[in-house]
């Protein structure tokens, strides 16, 4: 056979081969541009719903403390409405993440209406908890119906409910960057299903922006200064990052504990109802409702004011305390308010700017906490610029090591060990 028609078939299969390979990912993703839009509007109009009413919950509880003492009863009623209507998602963000490493049955729609009214009720009468956790387990709920909808297989079911996650981050933080690398790597640790990466980025991005286009701000901070880079700055970046990152696993250990005291409780609607007089008893006592709901007003503050040691301690145990009587909420930004405080804190003796400090903390302890080091470090150069981007690296992926292979989700798996010593521990499983 001549050599001509030899190269001539060559380039025919090759180009024939070349035009069946775009094909197929022009249809993937004309597929998957459609998914992510639907998923964003849809998250990203429930995510500027819900932080609207969580402004206009903590806007009337700061105007009528009294309402305050009525926090056992908000628990019983937030008890009773999963102890009758939500058995099946009582687990939360992390039936999400056992549905992504098993997938078994389509997520039931009514998780969505059940943690944003448990958390708009939580924070109304005072308990210490965040936001990302309704807005990752609406997101989570409403695109799982699209697998039933549209009979989806189990592989793309798996990238629906990573939008879905990527999408109520984002838009709930307004951090599309972050939110899309949340979602691909919060359900195991060490490790990225990076053939979701084209649709979790798409969907985050929408749902931000959707979120946005509503008229809904986010909480604006900044980094007044950041000294140049040199080797003692880097060693104090990670020592500053062992300690965010034991305080992470303090915030874990601590959450559990209270969680397995509380489950001895037999009756599950009454573990809030207790829980509720214990927290009343120590806001009274405490004198002030600094340390209830989000906590916005002191993480500003601590970006330019040096706080005492016992604001992070506080609020620790607050949130801790809250969410494992049965409260709903979420634990990340009572994380950002602990490690923005302590970082404020460790400035003290730590010689690097107040504002600097806060901003490591702030993020440093959320990646220890849930084992999310890239999404944190997308977050910190997202909200803070990337003047101050090593450093913020720096204290994440430090506090993501040392805080073990401990996290506030206790069905993450671990894909990749964070170090060889770590394999066969895994603490507070």
């Amino acid at each position: 056979m001549p050599v001509k028609k030899i190269i001539e078939g060559f380039l025919l299969s090759a180009t024939q081969f070349i035009k069946l390979e775009f094909n197929l990912l022009l249809k993937d993703s004309l597929k998957w541009f459609f998914f992510s839009a639907l998923i964003g509007v849809a998250v990203g109009s429930a995510s500027a719903l819900f932080l609207v009413t969580l402004n206009l919950a903590t806007d009337y509880r700061e105007q009528h403390l009294w309402i305050i003492s009525f926090l056992p009863l908000a628990g019983l009623l937030i008890g009773l409405a999963y102890h009758y209507w939500g058995k099946d998602v009582v687990k939360g963000n992390n039936l999400l993440i056992e549905e992504l490493q098993r997938p078994k049955n389509v997520i039931p729609l009514i998780m969505a209406p059940l943690i944003f009214a448990g958390t708009i009720i939580t924070h109304l009468f005072g308990g210490s908890a965040g936001r990302e956790g309704t807005a990752v387990q609406i997101g989570g709920a409403f695109a799982d119906q699209f697998t039933k909808l549209f009979k989806l297989k189990p592989r793309d079911r798996k990238i629906i409910l990573i939008c879905g996650i990527s999408a109520g981050f984002a838009s709930v933080f307004g951090t599309p960057l972050a939110g899309a690398i949340f979602g691909l790597e919060v359900f195991i640790v060490g490790s990225l299903m990076y053939n979701a990466i084209l649709p979790s980025f798409i969907t985050a991005i929408i749902a931000d922006y959707v979120c946005k286009a509503w008229g809904v701000g986010h909480t604006h901070y900044s980094i007044s200064s950041v000294p140049r880079i040199d080797g003692i700055n880097l060693l104090l970046s990670l020592g500053a990052g062992i300690i965010f990152g034991l305080v992470a696993r303090s915030f874990s250990a601590l959450n559990h504990g209270l969680s397995n005291i509380f489950g001895k409780i037999k009756y599950p609607p009454l573990r809030p109802v207790i829980g509720g007089f214990i927290l009343i008893g120590i806001i009274y006592l405490l004198g002030t409702t600094r340390y209830i709901g989000l906590g916005i007003p002191v993480i500003s503050e601590s970006f330019n004011t040096q706080e005492p040691i016992y604001t992070f301690a506080l609020k620790l145990f607050l949130t801790a305390l809250t969410l494992s009587a049965g409260f709903k909420g979420g634990e990340v930004t009572p994380l950002f308010f602990i490690g923005a405080t302590l970082g404020s804190f460790l400035s003290f003796f730590v010689p690097l700017p107040v504002g600097l400090m806060a901003g490591m903390g702030f993020v440093a302890v959320f990646s220890g906490a849930a084992n999310t080091p890239l999404a944190c470090i997308f977050m910190g150069v997202e909200l803070f610029g990337t003047e101050s981007g090593i450093y913020i690296a720096l204290a994440c992926v430090t506090a993501y090591l040392f805080s073990g292979h401990t996290g506030i989700y206790r069905s993450q798996s671990i894909g990749s060990p964070k170090h060889h010593l770590l394999k066969r521990h895994q603490f507070f499983r």
